[in-house]
This record gives structure tokens, C-alpha cells and sequence, in this order.
């Protein structure tokens, strides 16, 4: 008689780092799409990923959020990129995305003028520790904004990535 076991261990590192990948991933993508410059973006990737991650896995990141800054000051659209921790130890749970229903979303962002930058925000749920690069800041208002939810982006065994989007 034959036994197989198998053993599944999910760090919450791994969730961290998959799920601050997928935010990065889909910001990237946004700002091309957009066509909004992304040099910037791609030269602190590492760090800005680094950052993400560290605050998912200590459990202190509330959300991230890009706000679009137009030449006339208004600030609009801004993807909100919520972060819900599970409570239990996720055992035997995967690493899911919702990259392709990401695809299929996409059309439903509108173009902003040239010259249109961005900013990158993060906001806690209480003490969190320093990330080089990263300072406090102000966002801007989303008042007069419509919300529409993205739902589920992503999902680790101890937490998951939602997206909403202001326009």
C-alpha cells in the first residue's frame, strides 16, 4: 500500500509580493493605456514594489490609489486599489487575478488630455513602517467623481487586491 502527501505552505511574503506585482502590473498598464508618460514609473518600479510589498506583509496598507493630474488641475480619473486581509491562515488557498477581466474592463476608461501626469499615494490603517522614496502627501479630492468597481484584481491566501475607478 502507497501513501503520497502533499504539503502546501503560502508565506504572507508571497502574498505581498504577488499581490504588489499585480497592482504595479495594472498601474503600468493604466498609465499606457492613458498614454501617460512612464518613465518615472519604470525607474522606481523596484522600489515602489519593494514598498507595497513590505506594507502588505507587515498588514498595514490600506489601499494604493493613482490619480491622474490634468494640464488644467483637474485631477480625474483615480484608481483606487483597496487592500482586504483575510482573517484566517488561508491555508489551501491559490493565487488568483482577474488579469483578463482586466482586459475586457479597460474599454471602459477614458482618455485623458497629453501632458497628463500622475501621482501615487498610499494609505494605512494606523503606524506603518518607512519606505525609501516614499513621504507623506495629500490627495486630491474625488468629490463629483462616479465610483465604479472593479471588484477582485487579485488574491493571495492572506489578502486580496480589489479596484475601483473614479472618472
Amino acid at each position: 500500500m502507497s501513501t503520497t502527501t502533499t504539503t502546501t505552505m503560502h508565506t504572507r511574503t508571497h502574498t505581498a509580493t504577488y499581490l504588489s506585482d499585480v497592482i504595479m502590473g495594472t498601474i503600468g498598464d493604466v498609465l499606457a493605456l492613458l498614454g501617460i508618460d512612464t518613465s518615472r514609473f519604470v525607474n522606481e518600479w523596484d522600489q515602489d514594489q519593494s514598498a507595497i510589498a513590505a506594507w502588505i506583509n507587515e498588514g498595514s496598507l490600506k489601499e494604493v490609489v493613482l490619480e491622474c493630474h490634468r494640464p488644467n488641475g483637474t485631477v480625474k480619473p483615480v484608481f483606487e486599489f483597496p487592500i482586504v486581509y483575510s482573517t484566517g491562515d488561508g491555508a489551501g488557498t491559490g493565487f488568483l487575478n482577474s488579469r483578463a477581466a482586466w482586459a475586457r474592463y479597460q474599454a471602459k476608461i477614458t482618455s485623458v488630455p497629453s501632458e497628463t501626469g500622475y501621482s501615487l499615494f498610499c494609505a494605512f490603517f494606523g503606524a506603518h513602517s518607512p519606505q525609501p522614496g516614499w513621504n507623506s502627501g495629500k490627495r486630491a479630492s474625488t468629490d463629483g467623481l462616479r465610483s465604479s468597481s472593479f471588484g477582485n484584481l487579485a488574491e493571495g491566501p492572506h489578502a486580496r487586491a480589489d479596484m475601483r475607478y473614479l472618472s
